[in-house]
């Protein structure tokens, strides 16, 4: 990552979130999801758009995109966590 240190701690809090949300569904198995695992994952979203605020305050389009980049992987992977688990409550 080539963005200023001020940028990169929310990122990092992000990616961390993400893996932990993963970690806790891959605890109750990955596949049949996790309600607990998606909203951790989910929460990543708020350290990434405070992120990408300051990219954009800064103008600068690396830390910006990799904000970006961060906020759609977190709702990608808290949303698709939370589908799986709805899906395996139906089978």
């Amino acid at each position: 990552m080539t963005s200023s240190t001020r940028t990169q701690a929310p990122l990092l809090l992000s990616l961390g979130l993400i893996a932990a949300g993963v970690i806790v569904a891959a605890a109750g198995g990955i596949t049949s999801g996790s309600i607990l695992g998606g909203v951790i994952a989910a929460l990543g979203l708020v350290p990434a758009c405070y992120a990408a605020w300051l990219g954009m305050q800064k103008e600068t389009q690396g830390s910006l995109a990799v904000s970006l980049l961060l906020v759609f992987v977190s709702l990608g992977v808290g949303g698709i966590l939370l589908l799986l688990r709805v899906v395996d409550w139906l089978r």
